[in-house]
């Protein structure tokens, strides 16, 4: 994931330009993921499957008796995918959601336990996510919804858990933001998942998350695109949760944190001795997110379109014994040979006036 090191004036074009390059590098990224995700699932392991071979991943070697460490409990657009980067730098392996298609069965467990059941029978259901299984694969920490919308049921589960509320300056800036993420990806995901099989799980995702964010189970049916945000719920989603959150989780192990604030009150939290010098990570601003979600969808289609010319022209070379630039230049030059043939024979014939005897 690329992310925002250098520092440039806020507002400024130089920010703009450079946040802009960012989400063209992680858009493409991203596409990239998708299309190897879709090879290595959907056909590698599907072949081998059929011929016998067993691709089921192990997961010796790996720690879970300390269970989940830290849980950010922040609404998406809160700056999730910066903490995650920060959580990461200090020592904890962390799951964002951003991420959730790179781990399969995670996915599928989330996928088949809460938003599949709840789509089928049209209306809010929480279902029974298995935490441990991201203790198994190695995760220690989790940013961003779903996970951040259990944190009740995460306390319970792992009574040391430490939780981080990270939120917005107010919820009108944190409702823009989210209102432009929504409007971003909803197209992508519709598309996209007519193709891959974990963009198809996404949308899955986005129709279970609108419903509970936006308290309106018409998300869980209505057609791609989605409908738009109810900002007068969605607000009052994004301040519920925060004041449950508080209400919930005993001060001792609850950071109300904003990402500007940068490493010290995250350190202290965390009692980490060596706090990092280097300025703290930036990412997923909204120039970012826009140009992610637009260059993930026509990045892969450019590929296609140009994937199916070549072989078309490869055919048609074949069949042909010319090029298909070579073909379209002689009859481009017959198109034009036969407007300058048909303008000179409809060029008015001049007379010569004959003089009358006198």
């Amino acid at each position: 994931m690329a992310t925002r090191m250098i520092e440039f004036e806020k507002g400024s074009m130089m920010e703009g330009m450079y946040d802009a390059y960012l989400g063209l590098v992680v858009g493409i990224s991203h596409s990239y993921k998708f299309a190897a995700h879709f090879v290595k699932h959907s056909v590698v392991r599907k072949s081998l499957r059929y011929l016998g071979f067993d691709m089921k991943q192990t997961l010796e070697g790996i720690d879970a008796s300390q269970g989940l460490r830290v849980i950010g409990v922040g609404y998406g657009r809160t700056g999730t995918y910066s903490l995650t980067l920060a959580l990461e730098e200090l020592g904890f392996p962390t799951l964002h959601t951003q991420h959730l298609y790179e781990h399969v069965e995670i996915f599928d467990m989330w996928t088949d336990n809460v938003f599949l059941p709840s789509i089928k029978d049209n209306k809010v259901t929480m279902g029974e996510p298995d935490f441990d299984m991201m203790v198994k694969h190695g995760f220690q920490a989790t940013t961003d919804l779903p996970m951040a919308l259990y944190f009740e049921e995460v306390h319970e589960r792992y009574p040391d858990c430490k939780f981080i509320l990270t939120t917005r300056k107010s919820s009108e800036i944190w409702f823009k933001s989210w209102d432009t993420l929504t409007k971003s990806i909803t197209q992508p995901a519709r598309y996209g998942g007519k193709i891959f099989t974990s963009v198809h799980k996404i949308s899955k995702y986005l129709r279970w998350l609108f419903t509970i964010v936006n308290k309106d189970t018409t998300y869980l049916k209505a057609p791609f695109p989605l409908p738009d945000q109810n900002k007068e719920q969605a607000i009052s989603s994004y301040e519920e949760h925060n004041r449950r959150v508080r209400e919930v989780i005993p001060p001792h192990l609850l950071l109300e944190y904003s990402v500007e604030q940068g490493w010290d009150p995250l350190c202290n939290f965390l009692e980490i001795q060596d706090c990092p010098a280097r300025p703290f990570p930036k990412s997923n601003s909204a120039i970012s997110v826009q140009v992610q979600s637009i260059s993930s969808f026509i990045v892969p289609l450019i590929l296609v379109l140009f994937c199916i010319f070549y072989l078309f022209s490869f055919t048609f070379q074949r069949a042909t014994g010319r090029t298909v630039l070579s073909w379209v230049n002689v009859k481009l030059n017959q198109l034009l040979h036969r407007v300058v043939m048909g303008r000179r024979k409809v060029q008015p014939v001049a007379f010569e006036a004959k003089e009358k005897p006198l």
